[in-house]
């Protein structure tokens, strides 16, 4: 055992023990530290209590009422139906969280993350779809031991398609819907991050609704795009163009990257929160199918939340890790785990560049 591992020991002996808990509690030095733990271990307690207090401000319309204007306890009971007693522990709950403040006449507005929900509207829609995660994290222990149908793998259609039993477009609209509503910021910081300027057809794999390719095509007027994802899938793409006028510099491509070769052409690809959604064999039929299908010093530039860094980890692995028990395929990946699978599928150069927003996204460059 290393240095480093029996210091570990050390610590958590020192850590679960009432007689040194108390002496850092006592001692000037160390309980601001003692305090900020304690913090952070019921916050891990009652998480869930802050993001049910979220679902309900959103349920009931508070964050769009109150940037109207402020309004008072009892002007927000009467307008809500609620006896005043009842909605204020929500509200004190709210202002808690920073998702409401009190003014100084005693009203209501919006806190700094009411505001900053109000920026981001996508996230609405996330919010309400956690309601199926809730469900199948009633027995989180069942849940990840697997092998249980859950309500996040029926609403995600994808995972049960297949060449038999193609997703109808009914099947997959909803999470497409879902999946565009927040692709338009993580396709700011892609664009952001990457010049595509040297580029001349770009295709994007497991492209969804377009929403990529209709930014990207917004900044680079000279290049041309093509969007496979499957048949049900596409025709949603097809729609976004047409409504973006790019259908002139936009080609469809049906199909399923698990079993269909890719069309050639594009001297860059683009897989965008797709990698993550799949085990390691699919994720390598997946860079491989793209890989074969790029030419000779052709590039891919893969995007998702990475694991592996201390400021995102809550993010990539405790939230998307039980997002994907849920979903029934899937893991998150850092970025020697990418490269790994990006060398066996034959990219000779592997990099990535600093995200701005990595908690939106960050981005791999795999290099032919």
């Amino acid at each position: 055992m290393g240095f480093q591992d029996q210091w570990r020991r050390w610590r958590n002996r020192m850590i679960a023990s009432p007689r040194f808990q108390a002496f850092a509690a006592d001692f000037p030095l160390t309980r601001p530290i003692a305090r900020a733990r304690s913090k952070a271990l019921f916050d891990l307690i009652a998480g869930f209590t802050y993001s049910q207090t979220l679902a309900a401000c959103l349920e009931l319309g508070l964050f769009e009422r109150l940037a109207m204007e402020p309004a008072s306890l009892e002007t927000l009971a009467k307008d809500l139906g609620f006896e005043p007693k009842n909605l204020e522990r929500l509200l004190k709950a709210a202002v808690s969280l920073d998702l409401l403040e009190k003014t100084s006449t005693g009203t209501y507005d919006l806190g700094i993350h009411g505001a900053a929900l109000r920026g981001n509207p996508y996230i609405a829609g996330f919010i309400r779809h956690h309601a199926l995660l809730y469900a199948d994290l009633l027995n989180p222990v069942a849940l990840i031991r697997g092998g249980q149908e859950t309500a996040l793998s029926r609403y995600w259609a994808y995972a049960g398609a297949s060449e038999n039993s193609p997703a109808s477009r009914n099947a997959v609209a909803d999470y497409t819907e879902l999946m565009a509503a927040s692709q338009k910021a993580v396709a700011r910081e892609i664009l952001a991050l990457h010049d595509f300027s040297d580029a001349s057809q770009l295709i994007d794999v497991g492209g969804s609704n377009g929403t990529f390719i209709a930014a990207a095509a917004g900044r680079y007027p000279h290049l041309h795009f093509t969007l496979f994802d499957l048949p049900a899938v596409t025709e949603i793409g097809r729609e976004t163009f047409e409504k973006q006028g790019i259908s002139d510099r936009t080609q469809i491509a049906p199909g399923s990257f698990l079993t269909d070769p890719l069309p050639k052409g594009a001297d860059v690809a683009t897989l965008i929160r797709v990698l993550h959604d799949h085990d390691d064999d699919s994720a390598l039929v997946i860079l491989t199918g793209i890989r074969k299908a790029l030419p000779p010093k052709g590039r891919l530039i893969l995007a998702e939340p990475l694991s592996g860094a201390p400021d995102t980890a809550p993010i990539a692995d405790a939230y998307f890790g039980l997002y994907f028990a849920a979903m029934g395929q899937g893991k998150t990946r850092n970025p020697e785990e990418i490269a790994h699978l990006g060398r066996k599928a034959g990219f000779k150069r592997i990099s990535a560049p600093v995200s701005r927003m990595p908690l939106i996204t960050s981005v791999m460059v795999l290099e032919h």
